[in-house]
C-alpha cells in the first residue's frame, strides 16, 4: 500500500523542517509517518487526509498543507487503530536535544510499525496470536515461513508447485498478519491468499531479499549455527530462502534486536492430525460461519484458559492435534489428576490468573520496546511461581512431573526488577521517577541536591542573617530568576562585598553569591541529569532482562502447558465430560456423544447419540433423514469428538474408544466463488476430489449432501460413485459418515456389505411430524421434505402434486428381483432373471410392443373378454 510520496511537491520552496520531513518520508513511502514534533507526532499532505478519516481527527492546514496530529502521551491506541486496519507506520523521533540543536533538531526513524511486527501495540485480543509470513512462488514450488514474535517461534516450509493446497491451509492454520512477497510477485501467490488472507496486509519487499544464498546466511548467522540440517532445513531451499527473507524483513522495519526468535523449525506434518482449511471452517473449530468470531465455536466453548499464552497454546492444540498415543495419554492423565482433585485444581487457576502475558512481555523487552510499567508487570507475572510449584508438588502425572522438573522461577529477574523499578514508575522514559534510590549511586546524590533545596534555604538563610546582621534578610527562588538574596533597602549598607548584585526592586535589591551562584546551577541541572541516567539506568536493567529472553520464553510456555491442562480439567468438570481410550486400532466406539457447541447454546437437553465406525463391517453410514432432524450435528459431533480425543482432551459422551485418525476430511456446506470462477457445486467438486485423492486407511470422511449443487440425476450418480470408490477402493477404504437427502443411496448395502444405513427417527402424532434427533439403525422410510414445504406454507395443490410424483419416482426404484437398478455396470453382466437398465435390446423390443398395444386400443369399444385378452398379451409382453 503506496500512502503518498510526490518529488515534484518536495521541489517547491520549503522550509528546512519540511524538507527534512520529505528526506525521511521518502525512506518509507508505504507507511504513514508520525513525524515527532514537540509533544504531537504529525502527518502531512496525504498521509493526514488519510490518518485524519481512520482515526476520527481534525484535518487542519497551515499554509495550505494538510496537517493533523495525535498527543505522544496517548500514541497507542492511534496505533492501535490504524495497525488494525492493516496500514503501516513509521515512527520518527527527535534523536538530539532541542536545546543543543543547532538549526533543526535532527529526527530519524526508529523503527517501522506494521500488522505482524507490532508486539508493542495490542492489535488483537488477548489470546489471539499475531504471526507474520513470507511466500515465495517459484515454478519449481513454494517456499513459506511463518514467525510469532510474542513467542519467538520461526517455522519454514517447501512443497511442489502442483500442491498450493498445503500452503494454503498452512497459512489459514497461522491467520498471520501480514505477508511478506517480492515485490513484481504478488499475483503468483495470489492463489493463496483466498477467503480471510485476502484482506491480509501484502509487504513487497526486494526480490534480492529471498536469494537462496543470502536467506542462508542470514539464518547461519541469527542462529549462530553452521548448517541449517539441526533445524530440518538443510535441503528446503525454497523454505530457506522465505525463513531468510522474512528474517530480513523484520530487522529492516523494526532496526531492533531480534534476539527474541530463538527457535527455528521445519513444518512437518508428521505427528499431528492434519486438519485443511475446509475442514477447520466447516467444523467452526476456532470461528463460527455465522459472524466469524470466536463465540459460539469449538474453541470458544472449551476454552478455560486464564492466561493469554494459555488460550493461544489451546488454540495451537486444537489445529494441531497428535498422531502419538503416548504424547496423548501423557497429556489426558495430566489431566485427569487436575480433575480428580478440584482444590488443587482450584488453587492452580486462581495462582494463574495472576500471571499476564509473558510471551508477548518477553517480545516487548527483547525487542527493546518495553517501558518501564511492562518490566514491573513482568516482575508482578513471575511472582506467582513459587506459589504454583508449591501447588504442583503433589501432582504426579507424568507430564506434570516433567513441568516440575524444568521448573525455573526467574527468581534473579524479579530481584533485579525489584530492586531496580519503582512500583509504580512513569509510563514515559523522559518523564523520570523510575528508578528505586538505592540503586545507583550517582542518582542517589542527584536526588539528594534536588530534594535538598529547602533545607538548603534555610540553612542559607539563617547563616547570612547571622553573618551580616540583616534580620529580613530572606533567601528565595523562582523560575525566572533561578536562587536569589532578597535585602530590603534600609540594609543595604550592611551587604558584603561578595554579593554580587542580581536585580533592583522597588523597594529591595537581589544579590547572588558564589556559593549560591554554585548551588543554583547544580540544582537547575540535576532534574535535567536524573531523567537522562535514570533513562540509560532503565536501559541497562532491560537489556540484562533481555538476555534472559530464552528463560523466559520456557517460563511462558510452562505456564501455557499448565493453564492449558487446567482449563481442560475444568471443562471437563463443568460440562461432564469423560476420558476417551485411545488405541492403535482403526474403530471409533462412541456411547451417547454430544455436539459440544450445540449442548451448551440452546436451552433444550442434547439428544446423544451413538456411534460404531471401523474397516472391517461398518466402514460407511448413510445417514438419512428430514431436514433439521440432526443429521449435520451427527456428523460435526463424531469429528469434534475425535479432535478432541487425539488433543488430549475429555470428551462429551458417556464413552470413546478411538482409533488413531490421521486426518479429518469434511464436504458439508459450500460458499459461491464467482468472483474465482467457482460456483457452489465447481467448490463442492473440489474439495470431493480432495477426500478421494488424499484420504488414507486411517482418516475419518464427513460427507454432508454431496451431489446437492447439479441436477438431481447428475448428482445422486455422484453421490453412489463416491460412496463405491471409499468403499472398493483398498488405498482408501475410509471411515466415513455419509449424510443425504437422496434416499435412492439408502439401497447401497444390498450390494456394498461395509455400507450400513442410519436415520434420524421420526415420530408421526396426528399427522404432525416430531424430529426425535435419535440415529436408529436402517433407512428412513421418507425425506419429509414435503412434509417441510407443507409447514412453509407452499399451496395444497403443489403440495398434492408433489406428492405424486413421490410416489411414481420410488415405486421404480428396484428392480424385479429386488436390486437397485442404480447398481448396475456395464462392466458387470446381470443374472438371467434381472432386467439389464442398460442396453438389453429384449427389454427394449418388449416395451416397444406394448406401447404399440396400448396406443392402438379402443378401451370404450373393447367387450369384456377383448379386455382380458389384452391384459394376457401385455402380461406376456412384460415378462418377456
Amino acid at each position: 500500500m503506496r500512502i503518498w510520496y510526490n518529488p515534484a511537491v518536495e521541489k517547491t520552496a520549503l522550509t528546512p523542517m519540511m524538507e527534512q520531513y520529505f528526506r525521511v518520508k521518502k525512506e518509507n513511502p508505504d507507511a504513514l509517518l508520525f513525524f515527532r514534533l514537540g509533544d504531537f507526532y504529525e502527518m502531512f499532505y496525504e498521509d493526514a487526509k488519510v490518518g485524519s478519516q481512520v482515526l476520527e481527527i481534525t484535518l487542519t492546514s497551515r499554509q495550505k498543507v494538510p496537517m493533523c496530529g495525535v498527543p505522544y502521551h496517548s500514541v497507542q491506541s492511534y496505533l492501535s487503530k490504524l495497525l488494525r486496519k492493516g496500514f503501516k507506520v513509521a515512527i520518527c523521533e527527535q534523536v538530539e536535544d532541542p536545546k543543543s540543536a543547532k538549526g533543526v533538531v535532527k529526527r530519524e526513524i526508529i523503527k517501522v510499525l506494521t500488522p505482524g511486527t507490532a508486539v508493542e501495540v495490542d492489535l488483537e485480543a488477548a489470546k489471539e496470536s499475531v504471526s507474520i509470513a513470507a511466500v515465495l512462488m517459484t515454478p519449481e514450488g513454494w517456499g513459506l515461513a511463518l514467525i510469532d514474535l510474542s513467542t519467538g517461534e520461526m517455522r519454514a516450509a517447501e512443497g511442489p508447485a502442483d500442491d498450493l493446497k498445503t500452503a494454503a491451509d498452512e497459512l489459514f492454520r497461522a491467520g498471520p498478519r501480514e505477508i511478506v512477497v517480492p515485490e513484481g510477485e504478488e499475483d503468483a501467490a495470489a492463489p493463496l491468499f483466498r477467503g480471510d488472507l485476502s484482506q491480509v496486509l501484502k509487504s513487497p519487499v526486494e526480490v534480492w531479499m529471498f536469494d537462496p544464498a543470502r536467506a542462508r546466511h542470514a539464518l547461519l548467522d541469527h542462529f549462530q549455527v553452521v548448517t541449517l540440517a539441526g533445524f530440518g532445513l538443510e535441503d528446503k531451499p525454497l523454505a530457506v530462502s522465505a525463513a531468510g527473507a522474512l528474517l530480513s524483513y523484520i530487522k529492516k522495519v523494526r532496526k531492533d534486536s531480534l534476539a527474541v526468535i530463538g527457535r527455528l523449525s521445519s513444518l512437518q506434518s508428521g505427528g499431528r492430525l492434519l486438519l485443511d482449511a475446509s475442514t477447520i471452517r466447516n467444523l467452526e473449530l476456532i470461528r463460527n460461519l455465522r459472524d466469524g468470531r470466536v463465540e459460539n465455536s469449538l474453541l470458544g466453548v472449551i476454552d478455560f484458559t486464564v492466561t493469554p499464552m494459555g488460550g493461544r497454546a489451546l488454540r495451537a492444540r486444537l489445529l494441531q492435534p497428535l498422531l502419538d498415543r503416548p504424547a496423548i495419554v501423557a497429556r489426558l492423565d495430566a489431566v485427569e489428576g487436575l480433575l480428580d482433585d478440584s482444590i488443587v485444581r482450584q488453587e492452580l487457576r486462581d495462582a494463574l490468573k495472576g500471571i499476564l502475558d509473558l510471551e508477548r512481555l518477553t517480545g516487548k523487552i527483547s525487542l527493546g520496546a518495553a517501558h518501564p510499567r511492562d518490566l514491573v508487570s513482568l516482575k508482578h507475572s513471575l511472582q506467582p511461581l513459587p506459589i504454583l510449584r508449591r501447588i504442583l508438588e503433589p501432582l504426579a502425572p507424568a507430564l506434570l512431573m516433567d513441568i516440575k522438573n524444568r521448573w525455573d522461577e526467574a527468581s534473579d529477574v524479579v530481584e533485579l526488577i525489584g530492586r531496580a523499578i519503582l512500583d509504580e514508575p512513569a509510563f514515559l522514559l523522559t518523564e523520570g521517577g523510575i528508578i528505586k534510590d538505592g540503586f545507583d549511586r550517582d542518582l542517589d546524590e542527584l536526588r539528594a541536591v534536588s530534594r535538598s533545596g529547602k533545607s538548603f534555604i534555610a540553612l542559607l538563610e539563617k547563616r547570612e542573617r547571622e553573618r551580616t546582621g540583616i534580620g529580613s534578610l530572606k533567601v528565595r527562588y523562582n523560575r525566572v530568576f533561578g536562587y536569589y538574596i532578597e535585602v530590603t533597602k534600609p540594609n543595604l549598607p550592611q551587604v558584603p562585598a561578595d554579593y554580587i548584585r542580581k536585580q533592583t526592586m522597588l523597594s529591595s535589591e537581589r544579590f547572588l553569591t558564589p556559593e549560591l551562584k554554585e548551588y543554583e546551577e547544580k540544582i537547575l541541572n540535576a532534574e535535567e541529569r536524573i531523567g537522562q541516567i535514570e533513562e540509560k539506568l532503565f536501559a541497562d536493567v532491560r537489556n540484562r532482562v533481555a538476555v534472559e529472553t530464552r528463560r523466559l520464553q520456557a517460563i511462558a510456555a510452562a505456564v501455557a502447558e499448565i493453564d492449558v491442562l487446567a482449563g481442560l480439567a475444568e471443562l471437563a468438570a463443568r460440562r461432564n465430560y469423560r476420558r476417551p481410550d485411545i488405541d492403535e486400532g482403526e474403530a471409533i466406539r462412541i456411547r451417547d456423544g454430544r455436539h459440544p457447541v450445540i449442548e451448551t447454546a440452546t436451552g433444550e437437553p442434547f439428544i446423544p447419540n451413538d456411534v460404531d465406525l471401523d474397516r472391517t463391517a461398518d466402514q460407511i453410514l448413510i445417514i438419512t433423514g428430514p431436514n433439521m432432524g440432526g443429521k449435520s450435528t451427527f456428523l460435526r459431533q463424531t469429528a469434534l469428538i475425535v479432535i478432541l480425543a487425539q488433543m488430549g482432551s475429555f470428551v462429551p459422551a458417556g464413552e470413546a474408544s478411538i482409533g488413531l485418525v490421521d486426518r479429518v476430511f469434511t464436504r458439508i456446506g459450500a460458499m459461491d466463488f464467482l468472483s474465482l470462477g467457482q460456483s457452489t457445486f465447481m467448490v463442492e467438486m473440489l474439495e470431493t476430489a480432495n477426500i478421494l485423492n488424499n484420504a488414507t486407511p486411517r482418516s475419518l470422511i464427513l460427507l454432508d449432501e454431496i451431489g446437492r449443487g447439479t441436477s438431481t440425476f447428475d448428482g445422486l450418480s455422484i453421490a453412489w460413485a463416491v460412496a463405491e470408490f471409499l468403499h472398493e477402493n483398498e488405498r482408501v477404504r475410509a471411515k466415513t459418515l455419509f449424510a443425504t437427502h437422496y434416499h435412492e443411496l439408502t439401497e447401497l448395502p444390498l450390494t456394498l456389505p461395509r455400507i450400513k444405513n442410519r436415520h434420524v427417527a421420526v415420530q408421526e402424532r396426528g399427522g404432525e411430524v416430531v424430529f426425535l434427533r435419535k440415529i436408529v439403525d436402517g433407512p428412513s422410510d421418507q425425506s419429509y421434505g414435503i412434509h417441510v414445504a407443507q409447514l412453509a406454507g407452499l399451496p395444497r395443490d403443489v403440495i398434492g402434486r408433489a406428492r405424486e410424483i413421490l410416489f411414481n419416482l420410488e415405486k421404480q426404484e428396484l428392480d424385479d428381483a429386488g436390486r437397485p437398478r442404480l447398481a448396475y455396470s456395464k462392466g458387470k453382466k446381470p443374472d438371467r432373471d434381472q432386467m439389464w437398465l442398460f442396453g438389453d435390446d429384449r427389454r427394449d423390443s418388449a416395451l416397444s410392443e406394448i406401447k404399440d398395444l396400448l396406443e392402438s386400443c379402443e378401451i370404450a369399444s373393447l367387450t369384456p373378454l377383448e379386455a382380458l385378452n389384452l391384459l394376457a398379451r401385455l402380461i406376456e409382453k412384460a415378462r418377456q
